[in-house]
């Protein structure tokens, strides 16, 4: 007896520093509790609040190192010009996946581009700013990051921003619920709108 179970959806959501990505995955959880989301691992410090286990793995260079030899990550990167690293657990994932359940994944450019090609099921939704402005104020509101880590997130950013195009869809966060009504669709099942309309919207508003 063959097994007819349906595989369930990958979504993965990207957009750059400062686009509100945190927040909207909170409100996610609050308004869906059943929400299954991946937490990456990573190799950089610790932010004042976050929780091992529920915002992050915080592991050493040298343990990121045995992971991806042993290939237990869906994909990995080095972020902001080799700062640190994060990556995709792979066997929660596919666990999820293989009992039909829905499953969000957050990554940055490089990792949405390695599940593109790795796992062409998936879903990636591009979260883009209201506008560049609000984005750069977000990001330095933070006070997390010292001028020369902003100056080198905002350079990330451009390069997000310009390839924004390569996504199913790009969901502005001007209203936060709004957004997380939009990817609860997203994530229990309807398809992507994947006209243009919206990808240069969000592309003027964030010149």
């Amino acid at each position: 007896m063959t097994n007819s179970r349906q595989r369930g959806r990958l979504v993965v959501l990207a957009g750059p520093a400062g686009v509100g990505k945190s927040t909207v995955v909170s409100e996610l959880r609050k308004a869906y509790p059943a929400l299954w989301f991946s937490v990456s691992a990573t190799t950089r410090q610790r932010r004042p609040g976050e929780v091992e286990g529920e915002d992050y793995h915080f592991v050493s260079a040298t343990e990121f190192d045995r992971m991806i030899a042993e290939d237990e990550l869906l994909e990995w990167a080095d972020i902001h010009g080799g700062l640190h690293r994060s990556g995709t657990p792979r066997e929660p994932v596919e666990r999820r996946l293989a009992a039909g359940l829905p499953a969000l994944v957050e990554v940055d450019l490089q990792g949405a581009r390695s599940l593109r090609k790795t796992m062409p099921e998936a879903i990636l939704i591009f979260l883009a700013p209201p506008s560049w402005d609000e984005m750069v104020e977000r990001l330095v509101g933070r006070g997390t990051e010292s001028s020369d880590d902003v100056s080198r997130r905002l350079a990330t950013a451009r390069e997000e921003l310009a390839a924004q195009q390569e996504f199913d869809e790009v969901v502005v966060n001007a209203d936060l619920k709004q957004t997380v009504e939009r990817l609860l669709t997203l994530l229990l099942g309807e398809a992507p709108d994947e006209g243009a309309t919206s990808t240069i919207s969000a592309q003027e508003r964030c010149e």
